[in-house]
């Protein structure tokens, strides 16, 4: 059984900002959480930050950009991406 994937608003509008590889990455692990689920230990310094709340880096280099996700516990499989953008401004 696949997940739906939610994503902020806010998120949305930031992502259009960052450079192509970022976007393209951002993609590329969204459509992973949706067949895979949200453990995506094959992304760079993913790590869990708690309770259903996973990290990983999306673009390494200066800066870094990353995405903050968590899982929504209920009847459906739900992962809504909270944060994506640079480590420095990271909310964890």
């Amino acid at each position: 059984m696949g997940w739906k994937v939610q994503i902020k608003k806010k998120v949305r509008k930031k992502a259009r900002e960052f450079p192509r590889v970022a976007k393209e990455n951002l993609l590329t692990l969204i459509w992973e959480m949706e067949e895979a689920g949200p453990v995506r230990g094959n992304w760079p310094n993913y790590s869990k930050l708690g309770y259903n709340r996973h990290h990983c880096h999306i673009k390494g280099g200066q800066p870094t950009y990353m995405a903050i996700w968590e899982e929504i516990e209920g009847d459906i499989n739900l992962i809504e991406v909270t944060y994506a953008g640079t480590h420095e401004k990271a909310p964890y």
